[in-house]
């Protein structure tokens, strides 16, 4: 515990904060404007401070204590309050401002969390958005990420996450191939119809339900692929019937390129998350994001 003649400085979180996100005492003093011998001076102090050790330090690699995590997620919210407060002195307290570091998978990223953006832009002219979309995990920590969009089942972390929503699977055919192939009336029907299939590896295997009722479909492709966006082409292009996102197939459903098939049968939804550093102190542009978002899958 502290005593109540020792204060934490400023330059103490920051120094922390640095290291945490550029992994380093190198890369933080050069992202400071100093050198690596006065950043670890300033970290050696704070963890004096403190009474313990922030950082496990080796010849080789630099990794964060169960503490340090914990210190840094409220040195985070300090900083960003900080920040938040130099960008708004002539604002309302509380308004979002600032830079909204993002990141989210390349499907639902390009085709929703843009637009969530473009409304979060719209209504806060004081906010600037930096979206990394692609299938790699980031260490939204380290990286400094404000807020993770993150598609399916979110595995134990120290990490903060709310739900957004949920993403519904349905099959989808086009018009042209079920004029040429026929309608499909029940799930046995599609014993008689060509698949077109996303599956990253190996066979598919969906388990869908109607009410109470539980069936299982393994279908052999006639096209398979490890790209949504590649099987929703070929699906437009009358190749087969295809277990697709509906945010992905929701365009064509309404411009007329593809049928929902048997409405009353489909998988498990898949929850979305948002998941970000910390609750305790979630700063204004964070939180209008998050808050933006959950309305807008709402009424999606």
């Amino acid at each position: 515990m502290l005593s109540m003649n020792t204060t934490i400085e400023f330059l103490e979180l920051k120094a922390l904060a640095a290291v945490v996100t550029c992994g380093t005492f190198t890369a933080a003093a050069e992202a400071l404007g100093t050198d690596k011998a006065h950043v670890s001076r300033i970290v050696t102090r704070l963890e004096s401070k403190l009474g313990a050790r922030l950082f496990e330090r080796s010849t080789r690699r630099l990794s964060i204590t169960e503490i340090g995590r914990e210190v840094y997620e409220r040195a985070y919210g300090i900083l960003q309050a900080l920040e938040e407060t130099e960008n708004s002195v002539a604002q309302s307290k509380g308004k979002p401002s600032g830079t909204l570091k993002l990141t989210a998978g390349p499907e639902f990223g390009t085709l929703v969390v843009n637009s969530w953006i473009a409304s979060y832009l719209r209504k806060y002219l004081d906010v600037r958005v930096e979206a990394e979309f692609s299938n790699r995990l980031a260490d939204i920590i380290h990286e400094g990420i404000d807020v993770a969009v993150r598609v399916g089942t979110l595995s134990d972390s120290e990490l903060s996450a709310r739900k957004l929503g949920e993403i519904e699977y349905r099959f989808y055919a086009s018009p042209d191939y079920l004029r040429d192939r026929g309608t499909v009336a029940d799930l046995d029907d599609l014993e008689d119809h060509d698949f077109v299939a996303f599956t990253p590896r190996g066979a598919p295997k969906w388990t869908v339900f109607r009410g109470l009722e539980k069936r299982t479909v393994s279908p052999t492709p006639k096209y398979q692929v490890d790209n949504n966006q590649a099987a929703l082409g070929m699906t437009i292009e009358g190749i087969g019937v295809c277990l697709l996102p509906s945010f992905m197939a929701a365009s064509g459903v309404r411009n007329g390129t593809l049928e929902i098939v048997l409405p009353d049968w489909q998988p498990t939804s898949v929850p979305v998350h948002a998941v970000f550093p910390s609750t305790r102190y979630l700063a204004p542009k964070v939180r209008a994001f998050v808050d933006l978002a959950k309305e807008q899958f709402r009424v999606a």
